[in-house]
């Protein structure tokens, strides 16, 4: 399929419009240059997701993502792109100088969504969540602009600290899935077992339990709320909304007593404008 760049673009900014949800709003508040490369990214990313959702089986799912990764690669060295989202995202990479590595680190990390459905510890977990998250915040940290390598510390918190929320969100729908992120060391030191999430019980101690995995992501939010003050003065209103964004879902949950049995928690349409509103002029204290 022949598609200009131009056109290619346009595609990526419909594609993160109609489902970035969250990321998209953030997006909002960064000059036109960098949105379109911000919903490039966020296109790719939709895409590996949608793959890894989509497919019947684990099997299947593993062989469209190895595929997939294929044409990602080509793309990016060769210049050889067929599916249409692809020639924004190599133009993105060479333009803001992405390393490629990070593309293959979200990759294997959407790739163990596949294979595994259990974590044992938080050191295993940890590795998940950079894969899937903190790889996203390393693609996008050279479009947000930084002139300091020690920004990639801060960058790389953010994202486990986005992931960990999901986590918390999710765990009711990742329970139907078969899947448990939470790690297995914390659910017998809270005496909680599987068959507690699996089946939706919120008992004493699966909600002392969160409130434990809650005060874990508060202090990656710490450790990445540095970030603000570390990249292009044009680019902290997005990491700003991206923070409350996420920082909202994570107090909704811990306002509701961690009631994420009893419904998808989120922020509504009206509360995430509010808070690009806040942060239209960029970040500010």
């Amino acid at each position: 399929m022949s598609i200009s760049l131009e056109e290619s673009y346009a595609l990526c900014g419909r594609i993160a419009r109609q489902t970035g949800k969250n990321f998209y709003y953030s997006f909002l508040v960064m000059p036109r240059g960098k949105r379109a490369a911000m919903c490039a990214i966020y296109a790719v990313m939709r895409r590996s997701d949608d793959i890894a959702d989509g497919a019947a089986n684990p099997a299947v799912a593993l062989d469209g993502l190895r595929r997939w990764r294929e044409e990602v690669e080509a793309a990016l060295n060769k210049n050889d792109a067929r599916e249409p989202i692809l020639p924004a995202l190599a133009d993105t990479v060479r333009r803001y100088r992405i390393p490629q590595r990070h593309f293959y680190e979200l990759l294997d990390g959407t790739e163990m969504d596949q294979t595994t459905t259990r974590y044992t510890t938080f050191d295993e977990l940890y590795k998940y969540c950079y894969r899937v998250a903190s790889a996203v915040g390393l693609v996008v940290l050279p479009v947000f602009g930084y002139k300091d390598e020690a920004a990639l510390v801060p960058a790389e918190a953010c994202g486990i600290a986005f992931q960990l929320t999901n986590i918390l969100r999710d765990v009711k729908e990742d329970a139907q899935m078969g899947r448990i992120y939470l790690p297995q060391e914390d659910l017998q030191r809270f005496g909680v077992s599987e068959d507690d999430i699996l089946n939706a019980r919120a008992t004493p101690q699966f909600l002392e339990m969160m409130k434990f995995e809650a005060a874990r992501a508060r202090e990656f939010y710490g450790k990445a709320r540095p970030l603000l003050d570390m990249i292009d003065a044009d680019s902290r209103g997005t990491l700003a909304v991206m923070i409350a964004i996420y920082g909202g879902i994570l107090h909704k949950i811990e306002q509701s007593n961690f009631a994420v049995f009893k419904e998808r928690i989120r922020l509504s349409t009206a509360e995430k404008l509010w808070i690009v509103g806040k942060n239209w002029a960029g970040y500010r204290l």
